[in-house]
């Protein structure tokens, strides 16, 4: 029966149309944007998780800078601390020089001043972004490792600690107070035994058994910087392996987060070319059901 107040086919038509024009408009919001999941209202669960993710990939960029910082500050004060060796090593070699018999004390002496102050200088220049490694008060250094999302979803930063000593045996060319260089304290600075320590130790007039004394306190502080060296060498290389890790696993975190929420571009240009074909045949049938009622005219026409 064909009724010229009710349109069944046309609403029908309608409807279908209506369908399809909101599949057109989802499909090209997945294409312009490049995201299957761009909203909760897409899937709130994967938003979500989506969401945290990226979160989380924001503060790892931050311990990746971080680290960067610290890797900075770590190289600095094993440059400084490797070059200290090679000082000391010197003040050993002359050392050695000024036991043979008929050198002359006094000239060797200067030497060593020389590479005494330059001591001095290596300490008070290793100094990074105002912090230095090689030359301080007791104390705790820390720099960033990690970003943590426990089994519980707690957040953390993880530190890296390095602690100062300043004594004969630690691991600090000098003591430091206000700023300023402490040559009476640290590695190079304490004084051990009755030839004083190596910043100020003064062979013009050292008697042969003061001389080995003096050779025993160098060796001692090689002894010390060495181990330094080796502690501020292994933190670096952990945070050359944390930088690495960290790294990957923003990258991993990336393609998590994009197998989540990103967009099929073959499936959904395949889906575009057909809900445009569709959506031209809901219009043909909406135009074919439309016109159906004027067809009613042509029964009362004499």
């Amino acid at each position: 029966m064909t009724s010229i107040n009710t349109n069944n086919a046309a609403m029908a038509a309608l409807q279908t149309l209506r369908g399809i024009n909101q599949g057109l408009q989802k499909t090209q919001e997945h294409v312009s944007s490049g995201y299957r999941i761009g909203k909760a209202a897409d899937n709130a669960a994967y938003w979500s998780i989506a969401t945290t993710m990226r979160s989380d990939n924001k503060a790892l960029s931050a311990v990746s800078d971080a680290l960067g910082l610290g890797a900075a500050k770590v190289d600095t004060a094993y440059t400084a601390m490797d070059s200290a060796i090679d000082v000391v090593g010197e003040i050993k070699a002359k050392i050695v020089a000024a036991t043979e018999n008929g050198v002359d004390k006094k000239k060797v002496q200067e030497e060593i001043d020389q590479l005494q102050d330059q001591l001095v200088s290596i300490a008070q220049s290793a100094s990074f972004s105002g912090e230095n490694w090689v030359a301080g008060a007791n104390g705790t250094k820390s720099v960033v490792s990690a970003f943590v999302r426990d089994g519980s979803n707690g957040v953390s930063v993880k530190m890296t600690d390095y602690v100062l000593d300043n004594s004969s045996t630690g691991n600090v060319l000098f003591g430091m107070s206000g700023g300023q260089i402490e040559t009476s304290t640290g590695i190079l600075g304490s004084s051990v035994g009755s030839v004083g320590s190596v910043y100020s130790l003064d062979i013009t007039n050292l008697s042969l058994t003061d001389l080995g004394l003096a050779l025993t306190n160098v060796e001692n502080a090689l002894k010390g910087m060495t181990s330094a060296g080796a502690k501020l060498g292994s933190i670096t290389t952990r945070i050359t392996m944390q930088d690495d890790f960290v790294n990957a696993l923003h990258k991993s975190i990336d393609s998590g987060i994009g197998r989540l929420v990103d967009a099929n571009m073959e499936e959904e240009s395949s889906k575009l070319s057909a809900l445009q074909t569709q959506q031209q045949l809901a219009i043909q049938s909406l135009s074919i059901a439309n016109s159906s009622s004027q067809n009613i005219l042509s029964l009362f026409r004499g």
